[in-house]
């Protein structure tokens, strides 16, 4: 019997096995160097073995020259020459596959016959010893070609040119590969001797394979790809190697995120081709076992982890669903992408793995309460933590909805859910939402119309029905409805036997249910008629689906509000995804959604291309249509719903559109055929809408006005106007906007009917007041910009408005000003003088801009005229000498001199004139001055006011010196008016004045921040507008008062707090970001407003989140650090402590924090701060590396130490407090009780007390000698002259005694106050002293028996001294 071949674990151990052979393995004996031999030598080798090879039979390989020929060969492969490699190659590969079918003619050999173990062992031997050949020449050639490629650096997308021009390798490998996979597929019990081969055979198979499977290259490759996964998932399926070949599975998933797919395909193969499910079971439960936490430290695997999941649920969702609990658990880890890769599971698992439900009761019941569970944790993670799960969630169950595999008893749920994430923190979970909403619209169970008054009316009806059809149990049924605004109604566990059925039901025939509410809602919307549905159960059933199309509809239309504000979100994602659902709610007639779609008209204005595109396009949409009449009227409508700030939109809009050539010719004539009164019913209204669309357009297209320019003038400014007084004001647009072709035309035709129009409308009286100003706005700017001589023109309406206000010319009007007349005043009515003042400010205005154009026009045509002469003049020297000598004399710099002096001598005579002469409008100019300052007849008009005030703005906008003269006044409306209209009149003049005259409204910055504390909300949104205009355009210095534009942030008003954000939101993208440089300052002021601490909190976190550089933020650090020093205030302390708390922390950062700890460890006593420490140590901790980690919790333990130390310090200098307060306030009770003893002898003394005059002859020296350091001598005075009455004999003591002891006498003195103090109560309230003042000698001798009780010893000492005294007296 020949020697048994054992796989070696390299190809060279085939020779080092030689040294320990016993003879019984097949080794290498005498390999021979095929490096040493010649080509000739080389080549004769090789044809050797493939002749030998190929003559002799299969099993030639055992033969021992063979095989050490082959093995020296193979050991070289690489050095081989292309046509020896592949004459190996096939004829190794052709042996093999001829020798297979010998293996299954082994089940046909007799038992008896007693060659055939013979046989078998060497066909064994011989199908080792063939695939270990080729294996290894597959790893060979492999490794090569990467060693290769790697030193030469050739890229991998040129490999396969490099193996076109050596030898095809590719197709040679994908044949060895698919040889090896079928040999397995055989039955090689037969050569093994049992069901499964033997150890070694089959890790050197996984083994390998896995090595091959770790190379992406070879995974692109399908001739490869495919091979390997049948090699895999047959030795771990049929031969049941799963325990070891799993392990190495997730090995290299783990490791590698190419063979994430691959090995899906190999687990899907195995389960298909062995109806075993066992190496996908194993790998599931792998991923089960794996403790979560691991994955968090992992998250490239992580990542692979849930893609394999994934990738498995989408092959096998059957099996996935029976073992999905395995690792549901890790639905409780901390790894966001294994949650995320669970969510996407569930959701591939609800579609494909419930689709057939056959079977038995028990089992469907079963299979329907499992999909049920996915669906309730699918919304349970609807509110995880990660914001990528979210997202991802929502996501799924779009996904759901796609696929029609959400029943209706989920629907509303899940609408509801989806509501909510519109507002959520992370725009990734709003854009899932958003689009989660638009895919439950357009794949709705409901119907194209989802009207909230035609689901209402349609289920009235029904719901009587059905009260019709079942009387006795009506009320039960419509009980068991699910309400308008309750849950979905979807079945309990204890209704799955019935109400499951219901559900899969609906969602089988969800398009029947669609088809049969909408057919009822249509009939009843046509004819009132109910169609007849059915039965009992039938009606039931509709009318569940009514009341689900009724919730689902409130519930899309509760969303209006909060896609309003993501209209204004920062996020470019917000704002497309939120215009998309816009248009799709308009398109199921959600209520609500067109007034949205409308404000989604000033998005144009972006300066994002992104927005400004889905705006048009959702524009083009919507009222764009193929029929030229309804696109007219859908524009002439929108221009006539809209605002300012709309139109404004619209027109840009239009005219982009019209150059674009989106807007055909078809629809303007179908404009014109509105505006001309050409289609029947045409109102006044929409006439005029008409004409505003028409005048948009012709922003692009100034020939649209002269085709219709009598029909202009005749329905502009005739009997319509009359009805709609606003068409005279869009007549007036469309004349300003005519070209200059079409205004010659006109001025030819008919100059003067339309100069006389335009003049009746400035100064007749046949417009209302409420469109009067704005008409006669648009025809005084039309006069400028058509008439020839229009300050001629202007001039003779102001006059006849003069007189028709005053009856009187200019010079009286000058003269009663003058002399301080006000009789004028008096008798003109307010609403006309009012008209006269905003005709000559107006008009003043309009000749400002006026001597403005007619400068830039004489510029232009002095440049024009230069570059003509420039290219004009002569190469010779004269020419050159002539303009050397005019530049050199500044000819071209005098020129514009002029041209400015005489440009502000024009501009100084509209209002001032010459230093003696005034001209028509500067007559008006002291009178206006005077009028405004006449504040009582101000207040009584408000409207008049409102008038004076902008026309003396615009006066003093024209001006300097005359506005220099009124800013105080201006200055003082705008503060003290009554009128919140005047105020906020006054608050955007100031902005036009702080454009204009920058340094005269310089000193005035703090009155006009003063504006943001107006109690009014139109001002302080002017005020804010005007602010953030004149700051971000760099006309207002942005220091010292900013923090009130903060503080706007949490105005009351959102509209105010929404513009203060968006200040500082384009505040922060200026330069360097001036927010950084200003929130010390914001900080310090708002520190010392009284500002409520969420308040101040919100603004703080705001200011401080529009920092984003990391340089800026470690500054912030240490500004803030040093902020604690000059601080002693415990609310500023904590002020500071949060905004500390709400920096983005760095490295550097930290290092600054801890450098710090000087400024701030005075302050770490109180607990508010040192939580805000606490927050930024649990920040640090997270993105904080082991080293810096370790500093961290140093300084933690630090500030932790601090916080005690100081917080007992505190402790002890509050109680050292508390208890120096109680000792002062006993001293004063003890002083004034004294003083009332005092005062209370000497009364006694007065009345002559004769028993003991030696007390009043008492010498005060002597008491003063026996007690220099006595404090209550007059209380022990009075003590010791009332005992000695009590006893008159009593033992004289001795003067030696008493130098004997200088002291006796205060140490009795001083016991008598310690005796009386520890009788006091710790805080006195003074019942003592006013019961010494009722009963003074009671009192005293109920003091001398508490003494005598106290201190015996002391009293009698006292008395004898006293005593003593008196004897010597």
């Amino acid at each position: 019997m020949a020697p048994r071949f054992l796989f070696p674990q390299t190809l060279r151990s085939l020779e080092d096995e030689h040294a320990d052979d016993d003879g019984d393995r097949r080794c290498a004996r005498n390999p021979i160097d095929v490096a040493s031999l010649s080509r000739s030598q080389l080549e004769e080798l090789v044809k050797g073995v493939a002749f030998d090879l190929s003559d002799k039979e299969v099993f030639c390989i055992e033969e021992q020259d063979i095989f050490d020929r082959v093995y020296s060969l193979v050991l070289n492969f690489s050095s081989l020459a292309h046509s020896y490699k592949l004459n190996m190659v096939e004829t190794l590969r052709s042996n093999l596959t001829v020798l297979l079918p010998s293996v299954d003619l082994l089940s046909r050999a007799g038992d008896d016959d007693p060659t055939v173990f013979d046989k078998i062992a060497s066909l064994r031997n011989a199908f080792k010893i063939y695939t270990f050949f080729l294996v290894s020449i597959v790893l060979l050639e492999e490794a090569s070609i990467s060693s290769s490629n790697n030193n030469s650096k050739v890229p991998s997308t040129s490999r396969k040119r490099q193996a076109v021009h050596s030898w095809n390798w590719d197709p040679q490998r994908g044949r060895i590969l698919n040889l090896i996979a079928n040999s397995l597929e055989i039955n090689l019990s037969l050569l093994f001797g049992s069901t499964d081969p033997d150890e070694n055979y089959l890790a050197f198979m996984v083994k390998n394979a896995l090595s091959m499977f770790e190379n992406s290259t070879l995974l692109k490759d399908s001739e490869t790809r495919d091979p390997l996964c049948r090699i895999l998932g047959t030795c771990a399926t049929k031969y049941h190697y799963t325990a070891q070949a799993s392990a190495s599975i997730m090995h290299l998933i783990h490791k590698h995120d190419f063979v994430v797919t691959s090995m899906a395909d190999t687990a899907a193969w195995a389960e298909k081709k062995y109806a075993d499910g066992t190496l996908a079971y194993s790998l599931i439960r792998e991923i089960g076992r794996t403790n979560p936490k691991s994955y968090v430290k992992d998250t490239a695997g992580a990542e692979n982890v849930g893609r394999f999941l994934v990738e498995l649920a989408e092959r096998l969702p059957n099996l996935m669903s029976t073992n999905v609990g395995l690792v549901i658990p890790h639905f409780g880890g901390d790894s966001y992408k294994i949650r995320n890769a669970l969510v996407s599971v569930l959701g591939k698992l609800v579609v494909k793995a419930f689709k057939d439900m056959e079977g038995e009761v028990s089992s469907k019941s079963i299979r329907l309460r499992t999909k049920q569970a996915m669906l309730e944790i699918l919304l349970e993670r609807c509110r995880d933590v990660s914001a990528y799960t979210r997202g991802r969630t929502l996501h799924v169950w779009g996904e759901l909805c796609e696929e029609h595999a959400i029943s209706i008893g989920f629907w509303n749920e899940v609408a509801t859910v989806a509501a909510g994430r519109l507002e959520d923190k992370s725009s990734i979970v709003r854009k899932a939402a958003l689009s989660l909403l638009i895919m439950m619209l357009q794949h709705n169970p409901f119907g194209p119309q989802l009207q909230v008054g035609l689901f209402k009316a349609t289920l009235e009806q029904y719901k009587k029905r059905l009260n019709e059809l079942e009387p006795d149990q009506a009320e039960s049924v419509v009980d068991d409805l699910p309400s308008d605004s309750g849950s979905s109604g979807r079945p309990s566990e204890g209704e799955h036997g019935g109400a499951e059925a219901v559900s899969t039901e609906q969602q089988e025939s969800l398009s029947d249910s669609q088809l049969q509410v909408e057919e009822a809602k249509c009939i009843v919307q046509k004819d009132g008629r109910l169609p007849d549905v059915g039965n009992l159960e039938q009606t039931r059933a509709l009318v569940a689906s009514l009341e689900a199309g009724l919730t689902f509809s409130k519930s899309i239309a509760a969303t209006m509000p909060t896609l309003i504000q993501l209209m204004a979100s920062s996020s470019v994602t917000d704002v497309e995804n939120t215009i998309l659902l816009l248009m799709r709610c308009k398109q199921f007639q959600i209520e609500g959604a067109e007034a949205c779609l409308r404000k989604m008209l000033p998005l144009v204005f972006s300066q994002d291309k992104s927005i400004y595109d889905a705006v048009e396009n959702a524009f083009i949409t919507i009222y764009i249509k193929a029929n030229p009449i309804e696109t007219a009227k859908n524009l002439l409508n929108l221009a006539i719903d809209s605002n300012i700030g709309d139109l404004a939109a619209l027109e840009l809009i239009v005219s982009a559109l019209v150059s674009k050539g989106d807007l055909s010719n078809n629809t303007i004539s179908a404009l014109w055929d509105f505006f001309c009164f050409n289609i029947s019913g045409t109102t006044a209204e929409q006439s005029r809408g008409a004409l505003s669309v028409l005048c948009m357009a012709a922003i692009s297209c100034n020939g649209i006005l002269g085709s219709h320019l009598q029909d202009i003038i005749d329905i502009g400014f005739g009997r319509w106007a009359k009805i709609d007084p606003l068409l005279a004001r869009t007549a007036c647009i469309a004349i300003h906007r005519l070209s200059e072709e079409d205004r010659k035309k006109m001025l030819a035709n008919s100059g003067n009917r339309v100069f006389g129009l335009l003049g009746s409308l400035v100064t007749g009286s046949w417009l209302p007041d409420s469109t009067w100003y704005a008409a006669a706005d648009k025809a005084i700017s039309a006069v400028y910009t058509i008439h020839p001589a229009p300050e001629a023109f202007a001039a003779d309406m102001v006059k006849k408005s003069l007189i028709t206000v005053f009856h009187a010319s200019g010079e009286d009007l000058q003269n009663e000003t003058e002399d301080g007349a006000t009789t004028a005043l008096t008798e003109v009515q307010v609403a006309k003088l009012s008209r006269f003042l905003f005709i000559v400010s107006h008009v003043a205005m309009n000749q400002l801009l006026y001597i403005e154009s007619c400068i830039r026009k004489v510029q232009k045509q002095k440049t024009s005229k230069d570059k003509a002469l420039e290219s004009q003049k002569d190469d010779t020297n004269g020419a050159h000498k002539d303009d050397d000598i005019n530049a050199e004399l500044g000819v071209s710099a005098s020129e514009d001199a002029i041209i400015d002096s005489l440009s502000e001598r024009a501009e100084k005579e509209i209002v001032s004139g010459g230093s003696s002469d005034k001209y028509l409008i500067g007559l008006c100019a002291p009178f206006l001055s005077n009028l405004c300052r006449n504040f009582n007849l101000m207040q009584k008009y408000p409207e008049l006011q409102a008038s004076g005030m902008l026309a003396l703005a615009r006066f003093m906008v024209i001006d300097a010196g005359f506005c220099e003269a009124n800013l105080q006044l201006l200055f003082t409306v705008v503060e003290k008016a009554p009128s919140e209209t005047v105020r906020s009149t006054c608050t955007i003049c100031l902005g036009d004045l702080a454009v204009r005259f920058p340094n005269l409204l310089e000193p005035w910055t703090e009155n006009m921040y003063s504006r943001l504390r107006d109690p009014s909300v139109s001002v302080r949104k002017n005020a804010v507008l005007v602010l953030s205009h004149l700051i971000l355009n760099d006309m207002m210095k942005v220091k010292g008062h900013i923090n009130e534009m903060a503080i706007c942030l949490e105005d009351e008003e959102e509209r105010i707090s929404s513009l203060a954000k968006l200040f500082f939101h384009e505040l922060s993208k200026k330069g360097a970001n001036p927010i950084y440089n200003l929130l010390p300052d914001i900080l310090g002021k708002l520190c010392n407003q009284n500002l409520k601490k969420e308040a101040f909190c919100n603004i703080m976190q705001f200011l401080i989140g529009s920092i984003k550089k990391d340089k800026q933020m470690e500054a912030l650090v240490e500004k803030l650090c040093n902020r604690f020093c000059g601080v002693t205030d415990v609310k500023q302390w904590e002020y500071i402590a949060y905004c500390l708390a709400q920096l983005t922390f760095t490295e550097k950062g930290m290092k600054k924090l801890i450098e710090s700890f000087k400024t701030y460890e005075h302050v770490l006593s109180e607990d508010s701060v040192i939580e805000h420490f606490k927050t930024i140590i649990t920040k640090a901790k997270k993105f904080a590396k082991p080293e810096i980690k370790a500093c961290i919790e140093e300084f933690e333990e630090k500030l932790n130490k601090f916080h005690i130390e100081k917080k007992e310090q505190d402790a002890t200098a509050r109680n050292a407090q508390v208890h120096q307060e109680k000792v002062v306030e006993r001293a004063g009770l003890v002083a004034a009780t004294n003083k009332n003893y005092e005062s209370d002898e000497s009364d006694i003394s007065e009345e002559g007390d004769t028993a003991e005059p030696s007390m009043e002859a008492t010498s005060p020296s002597e008491d003063n000698s026996a007690d220099p350091n006595s404090n209550g001598t007059v209380e022990d005075s009075g003590r010791s002259s009332e005992l000695s009455r009590v006893e008159p004999s009593v033992e004289v003591t001795s003067p030696e005694d008493d130098s004997a002891d200088p002291k006796s006498d205060e140490t009795v003195e001083d016991s008598g106050p310690s005796s009386e103090l520890s009788q006091v109560e710790p805080v006195s309230d003074g019942n003592e002293v006013q019961s010494v003042k009722r009963s003074a000698k009671s009192r005293r001798h109920k003091k001398s028996n508490m003494k005598d009780q106290a201190s015996n010893a002391n009293t009698s000492r006292r008395i004898s001294t006293r005593t003593r005294a008196k004897v010597e007296f």
